[in-house]
């Protein structure tokens, strides 16, 4: 079977609550998703204390000892947790508690000090493209690149999608719904990472653009259907 690489990304969803990150953790556990994802980074590197959302992100902000904790709490439960990391002492924080892989953020992408800092821990990366308007891909080291609209919620048209998922490795979605997701699925995608939260209600910039529980379980059953044969 070739099998569609999942990740639920929690991101800065549980808004700075541990709980609320540790139930993030089991339910994307719970829907049968292969690896969650959050984000590292330094607020005061990426934003001005007058700026919008500064006090969002700052609240959310996780510290090492927050990460130690949370990557604990998922080897117990068994999925696979991963970063996006802003900087490159964040990179050496997921280095040091093992993780498999690590995530460039669509931000990041011309950060060439971070990108070398991934790629010397010879790790695969994967890359998110919402940033990237060249033709042609990044030269990165080991990356996967994911085709992505970097709007929260994103919105997407059929004739700025791709046609078929051979330049682009998977989609991170950030769109209401799962209509996209399923999509690059049907066009050949072999990653999709979608952002993940408890409810869209919750207050925060990126929930709307998330989905919930259900929808990523049935989501993810459809992902699992498609690669047995089964075709909708």
């Amino acid at each position: 079977m070739n099998k569609t690489f999942i990740i639920l990304e929690a991101g800065h969803n549980g808004n700075g609550n541990m709980r609320l990150n540790k139930l993030l953790i089991e339910e994307a556990k719970n829907v049968g998703a292969d690896a969650v994802k959050f984000q590292l980074y330094n607020t005061d590197k990426i934003k001005k204390a007058w700026q919008s959302r500064y006090m969002e992100l700052k609240m959310a902000e996780l510290t090492r000892e927050d990460l130690i904790e949370l990557k604990k709490h998922a080897d117990k439960i068994g999925i696979e947790l991963f970063a996006s990391a802003f900087d490159p002492e964040r990179v050496q924080w997921l280095e040091a508690i093992g993780v498999l892989r690590h995530k460039l953020a669509s931000r990041s992408v011309f950060d060439k000090e971070l990108i070398l800092a991934m790629e010397k821990t010879g790790k695969p990366i994967i890359v998110s493209l919402g940033a990237w308007k060249n033709k042609d891909l990044p030269k990165i080291k080991n990356a996967q690149f994911l085709y992505c609209v970097s709007e929260y919620p994103a919105y997407i048209t059929s004739d700025m999608f791709p046609t078929r998922f051979d330049k682009y490795g998977g989609f991170s979605d950030h769109t209401q719904n799962m209509y996209w997701a399923r999509e690059a699925i049907k066009r050949g995608a072999k990653i999709i990472e979608k952002h993940f939260t408890l409810n869209k209600e919750l207050p925060g910039h990126d929930q709307k653009g998330s989905c919930e529980p259900f929808e990523a379980k049935d989501f993810i059953q459809f992902v699992r259907q498609n690669e047995r044969g089964i075709k909708f």
